[in-house]
């Protein structure tokens, strides 16, 4: 497999850890959506990362899907995503607040940087959606352990990941102290070797 896209995006970053947690092996290719949009469109049309290329040549477009096709590789004893509901719908609820909140902070950071006149109503939704976010994410934090259960699942790779993402990004906009369980839950698990071995400083494009 081929994993296309830089460490610094939290979605990316998801898919690296869970690869590696898999022991699933595979090639890593820290393209740039911006820098290297062409080498990117060989695979996806939408020169969007992250990228996944399987073995057979089919490239997967989606985080979430390439989790879910992780998960059925490794079969529903070590899959990270429970299968069975209600735990299934909890664990993807937890995910997807989590990769929304990333969509959200991505979307602020680009509106600030690329544009030379920024939406302050634009602005100031955006940041409602992250501090609302942020407080229901913390509200279910878990206070020790792991979200679901007591192994790592996806759902807890997803907080940690776009939590890093927003600590780099919008360190000041965006005061996560308010946020202690969350950030104890994430500071757990980036201290995990493959927390540690997945990631890089972000790097804003050009």
């Amino acid at each position: 497999m081929i994993l296309i896209g830089q460490y610094d995006s939290p979605f990316v970053r998801r898919v690296g850890i869970a690869l590696t947690l898999y022991d699933i092996p595979f090639e890593h290719r820290p393209w740039s959506s911006f820098g290297d949009a062409e080498k990117i469109r060989a695979y996806n049309p939408l020169t969007r990362v992250p990228t996944l290329v399987l073995d057979d040549g089919e490239a997967l477009l989606d985080s979430h899907m390439m989790l879910d096709h992780l998960d059925h590789i490794v079969g529903p004893a070590r899959a990270m995503f429970p299968p069975g509901e209600p735990a299934r719908h909890r664990a993807l609820k937890v995910a997807a607040l989590a990769t929304g909140l990333g969509d959200k902070a991505v979307s602020l950071f680009y509106e600030q940087r690329l544009h030379q006149t920024t939406s302050d109503i634009w602005v100031a939704r955006c940041r409602a959606q992250i501090a609302a976010a942020l407080a229901v994410l913390e509200a279910a934090a878990p206070a020790q352990g792991f979200w679901f259960g007591d192994r790592i699942g996806h759902a807890d790779i997803a907080v940690a990941c776009v939590l890093r993402f927003i600590s780099e990004v919008h360190r000041s906009a965006v005061p996560l102290d308010h946020y202690p369980a969350l950030c104890a839950h994430a500071a757990r698990l980036e201290a995990m070797a493959a927390f540690q071995a997945i990631q890089q400083p972000f790097i804003p494009p050009a």
